[in-house]
């Protein structure tokens, strides 16, 4: 991922700058009305800049952190995670305001625009296991959603490939280094995310305008 944001390797897919969006209808099942205003949600769909830069820019996401999933806590650094044997997925935490937007609406965003749900272990010009496609519920409410949406999408045929989104438990989320952090907002002339990640925004803001905000929630950091 480093390597590729430096500059583009001729002759390599650098995939969502051409790829055609799918705009998949909402989930039959969503979470129960809510009484608090504080809940989380954790995905990984490739590369962590530019799921982070998505949801960032959704109404009632009021952090997004950029992360390792599905590894343990000695593991949990970028140098050993993208040797592709830890476990880990390069991941986002989201925290979002349940009286704003649901755990399903996420959901849908994160299977239409902040990644290709029919590629299991890559997106784009990344490859590995740690790129891979899934969801992490934190609750059961959340596992029984994730799969029936799943299971709704694969009825329903939405996508020219089946859903191979896993959804997997979860063992702890560990934040990613400050460097990475709003990696998309900071750099957006950085030509990875120009080509694979800044068309995810506008993505979002032409097909979910409802859920769009221009000014994106950013992270507050501390130098590494």
């Amino acid at each position: 991922m480093l390597a590729i944001a430096v500059g583009v390797i001729a002759g390599q897919r650098l995939a969502n700058s051409s790829e055609s969006v799918t705009k998949i209808p909402a989930p039959l099942q969503d979470e129960k009305v809510a009484t608090s205003h504080s809940e989380t949600a954790v995905f990984a769909g490739g590369c962590f800049w530019g799921t982070q830069g998505v949801f960032e820019h959704v109404r009632g996401v009021t952090q997004v952190t950029s992360g390792y999933t599905g590894g343990a806590a000695s593991t949990a650094h970028y140098d050993n995670v993208e040797d592709g044997d830890t476990g880990h997925a390069e991941s986002i935490r989201i925290t979002y305001d349940p009286t704003q937007i649901t755990y399903g609406r996420l959901l849908q965003v994160f299977f239409s625009v902040a990644h290709n749900p029919t590629e299991l272990n890559h997106q784009g010009p990344d490859r590995g296991t740690q790129y891979r496609s899934a969801v992490f519920p934190v609750n059961p409410e959340q596992r029984t959603l994730a799969r029936a949406y799943i299971a709704q999408l694969d009825t329903a045929h939405v996508f020219s490939a089946p859903v191979v989104t896993t959804v997997e438990d979860f063992k702890g989320f560990y934040p990613a280094e400050s460097y990475h952090q709003n990696f998309l907002a900071l750099h957006p002339d950085n030509p990875y995310i120009a080509i694979n990640d800044l068309p995810k925004v506008s993505n979002l803001k032409q097909i979910f305008p409802d859920l769009y905000r221009n000014d994106p929630v950013l992270l507050k950091t501390t130098a590494s």
